[in-house]
């Protein structure tokens, strides 16, 4: 999984890889073939989660990975002992490798991405391409499902809701854990319980309180520091809060709820007056937690302060929330505190996409989301399956053929163009051959299918946007943007294209295209290759 410790986890490091990129490598080195010039395509063979899209991420972490590329001394003893069998020569030119002869073209990272297409291309030297193959997909595998997955459930939820991740503790290790809260968060999530994410990425952090918070206090003889310092008429003062509190209870009736969640209660608003939002259903959500929630609350907001709301975390959340928000409306009529009426409603709970339309079409009155385990784990699916291809070899294009047409490659160093109809709206992506004329705005322009010469796309786009930027020259050639600056070029990426393409249900194709002479081309090499003979 996806490393986030920068360049001082030792895990990214060169050995971050298979053994056969090293045995390979050194059969380049001895056949005298590794200083041969290749192209490599990292791409993905179908969409994920049963969608019609992607978002690709991972890019800063390759960028880094490469910046860092340096196989050590200990590295070089290690390797000697493996594979003793080998020329010493070898491992010569192992220790004075590294990424000045590559170059590294790819789709900005949050972008939406398809099958087929190149989402990174590497030139350079053959034996060092062969080496980066497996951190490449390391690095932008999960990254991108990881994204892709959350993205998914940002548009489940709707724009208008908060999303939270919460799954540092359900995530596969510490780095699955790092990877997540990052790639969450560029997928449209807007914040993360983990602190050290918080700390390495600048992502914002929440969270409140547990159950065990709730439990451990039996009544509020047990609250050691009882005042609480308020502002009236610009006048400093300090109240005995506990006091204060249960005379409102008497005031407000609710004097039958559960009395140790009402002191924990208390002593959590005692410490965070300012940011007061009760988890409510460690004994009875309706009966008592709402209302210690309401008669803690109140008895802040007569002071100054405003209460955030309340999390839900079990339970039909649907309808709870629904009779939660009655709750506090009814509550803000009463006491004329309007307020409560719009008190947020956190809900957590095992929640994945799924559910997340569900609840919105039973009306829920649910504000915020936090998501752990569906999202982290990506459970509906757990890999993506990208891959890393060659595709040509001193300027000769290479063709993988294979019995799954989902697994023939698509040869030569390409370039790759989104176009756009008269609405704004991406109509499809393009391949074409390297040093072809690109697509012209407000030209007619004729895209091939894959297989079919019979299937083509005639568009006159109103824009043409290159997809493969240059971002490495034999070194980072631009500065590596904040996490924050993926995040929103990724939320902003989704408004490009038909809304049909991200629905759960039947959601549109959308089509990856060939130029006229990378369509030749390609079925050139593949009857070459005595491909007819494959599919009898």
């Amino acid at each position: 999984m996806a490393s986030l410790l920068r360049n001082t986890n030792p895990l990214v490091s060169p050995l971050l890889t298979d053994k056969y990129q090293f045995t390979m490598a050194y059969a380049y080195w001895k056949g005298k073939r590794h200083q041969d010039h290749a192209t490599f395509d990292l791409f993905y063979r179908r969409n994920p989660f049963k969608g019609s899209f992607a978002q690709f991420a991972g890019l800063d972490e390759i960028l880094r990975f490469m910046s860092s590329f340096k196989i050590t001394n200990d590295d070089l003893d290690f390797l000697k002992k493996d594979m003793s069998q080998c020329d010493p020569g070898y491992f010569k030119w192992l220790k004075n490798l590294d990424c000045s002869e590559v170059t590294i073209h790819a789709h900005k990272e949050g972008n939406i991405v398809f099958p087929k297409e190149p989402l990174v291309r590497v030139d350079g030297p053959l034996g060092i391409l062969q080496l980066l193959e497996t951190p490449f997909l390391n690095l932008t595998n999960y990254a991108t499902l990881m994204t892709t997955n959350a993205r998914r459930m940002r548009i489940a939820a709707g724009q208008d809701k908060t999303l939270l991740e919460f799954g540092c503790r359900r995530a596969q290790g510490p780095d699955g854990a790092l990877s997540a809260s990052r790639y969450s968060y560029i997928g449209g999530f807007d914040a993360s319980s983990h602190v050290l994410a918080g700390k390495m990425f600048g992502i914002p952090i929440k969270g409140t309180h547990a159950h065990s918070w709730v439990s451990s206090m039996k009544d509020t003889s047990e609250i050691n520091v009882r005042n609480l310092t308020y502002f009236k008429n610009g006048q400093k003062k300090e109240i005995d809060f506990v006091d204060f509190v249960l005379e409102n209870q008497k005031k407000l009736g609710w004097t039958a709820t559960n009395k140790g969640e009402l002191a924990a209660f208390i002593d959590y608003a005692l410490a965070f007056p300012t940011y007061f939002l009760g988890l409510v259903d460690t004994y009875d959500t309706l009966s008592s937690g709402i209302p210690n929630f309401l008669i803690v609350a109140y008895s802040l907001y007569q002071l100054g302060y405003l209460p955030i709301g309340v999390r839900l975390d079990s339970g039909k959340l649907s309808t709870l929330s629904r009779k939660t928000r009655k709750m506090f409306q009814d509550f803000a009529k009463k006491t004329s505190t309007p307020h409560f009426a719009k008190l947020k409603i956190v809900a957590s709970n095992d929640i994945n996409e799924g559910v997340l339309y569900d609840l919105k079409k039973e009306g829920s009155e649910i504000d915020i989301y936090g998501i752990g385990t569906h999202l982290v784990t990506c459970q509906a699916q757990p890999a993506l399956g990208a891959v890393f291809k060659l595709v040509e070899i001193n300027d000769e294009p290479r063709i993988k053929l294979s019995n799954s047409f989902g697994k023939i490659t698509v040869p030569g160093k390409k370039n790759s163009y989104r176009l756009f109809g008269k609405n704004g709206q991406a109509i499809t992506d393009v391949m074409t051959l390297f040093d072809e004329q690109p697509p012209q705005a407000h030209k007619q322009y004729t895209c091939c299918d894959f297989f079919d010469s019979h299937k083509k796309i005639s568009v006159i786009p109103s824009k043409v946007e290159p997809l493969l930027q240059k971002v490495w020259d034999h070194k980072l050639i631009h500065k590596l943007p904040h996490v924050k600056e993926i995040k929103e070029f990724g939320d902003s990426q989704a408004q490009k294209f038909d809304p049909k393409l991200f629905q759960r249900k039947d959601p549109i194709s959308y089509p990856v295209t060939l130029s006229s002479k990378l369509y030749e081309k390609m079925h050139q090499l593949w009857d070459e290759a005595l491909a007819p003979q494959i599919f009898d």
